[in-house]
């Protein structure tokens, strides 16, 4: 189950969730090829697309894509999956404004990213989620990534805000994996935790992560959602034999900055009709190009 009610005031968010990419074509946002994902991975076992995450090149975009971005993802027919909005910035007052501004968007909730660059003290931290927390009625996830962001959200402080009923929980990325342990370890009943970390998805499910916001499960979408059943049923080894099967194309996927590789697999599927991305971010190098190109052949080659 994607979302869950694990109480009369809290919201439960588990299994695989999908950073949808955004598409682009000549410039402009590819409504079409949208669409075409959208349908596509309702048919796939995900739980849910967080819109406009980092790997949905969220900072590239103008209101007016964002908004269509909603429309058109909330417009989809066939299955339609649960949406989150990712959300980021480091102005507590323009949060608010942006809260108030996307509210009668149909979203079930927010990805919100830690305030970055401007590197805030936990206190700091805290008193600007309360806010939003107060602001809005939606679930609220927590994205804590320092490596983006400069600056970690402890576990003391992200326990703190998690009495509140609506901030349910946290997209994980703190690559610290004792704080990661001591997180899942010591969460209250019904805050979730998601990593975010694609190529930790086995080790964190298997210590009692919820499930995962995984942009490689663009590719492997089965791959990551049989790793978490079995390991929910016990089969820890078979489990393993599937994430030894898994892990290099995962590794793969990140060997250039995210999302270009991904892009560039899903244009060999034929999914989205342009790889291209908005700079500062660039497409797959002509090195990496060649590596998706023969890993996809050999894949098409092998289910046939």
């Amino acid at each position: 189950m994607a979302i869950t009610t694990a109480s009369t005031t809290r919201t439960r968010f588990s299994g695989v969730w999908l950073p949808l990419i955004t598409p682009f074509r000549d410039g402009a946002l590819d409504e079409a090829s949208l669409r075409t994902l959208l349908r596509h991975y309702a048919g796939l076992p995900i739980d849910g697309f967080i819109l406009a995450g980092t790997t949905g090149e969220s900072l590239t975009l103008d209101d007016d894509e964002l908004r269509r971005l909603v429309e058109v993802s909330a417009a989809t027919p066939d299955g339609a999956k649960p949406l989150m909005l990712g959300l980021s910035g480091s102005d507590t007052r323009k949060m608010l404004k942006a809260l108030d501004h996307v509210a009668s968007w149909p979203v079930g909730g927010y990805l919100i990213t830690c305030p970055y660059y401007t590197r805030p003290s936990q206190e700091g931290m805290r008193r600007h989620f309360e806010a939003l927390s107060d602001k809005s009625t939606r679930p609220i996830l927590v994205y804590n990534i320092p490596y983006r962001t400069g600056v970690n959200l402890s576990n003391e402080t992200l326990l703190r805000m998690a009495e509140r009923s609506n901030i349910v929980g946290v997209k994980d990325c703190c690559a610290d994996a004792l704080q990661s342990f001591e997180l899942i370890r010591n969460k209250p009943d019904g805050f979730s935790v998601l990593t975010g970390e694609d190529a930790l998805f086995r080790t964190m499910v298997a210590q009692g992560a919820d499930g995962g916001i995984l942009a490689a499960a663009h590719v492997q979408t089965a791959g990551f959602a049989r790793v978490r059943e079995r390991l929910l049923a016990g089969d820890a080894a078979a489990a393993l034999d599937d994430w030894r099967g898994m892990i290099e194309l995962v590794r793969l996927l990140f060997a250039e900055p995210n999302p270009a590789a991904i892009k560039h697999w899903l244009w060999l599927d034929g999914l989205i009709a342009s790889p291209e991305l908005r700079l500062p971010m660039t497409a797959a190098s002509p090195a990496l190009a060649a590596r998706l190109a023969a890993e996809h052949g050999r894949r098409q080659a092998k289910a046939a």
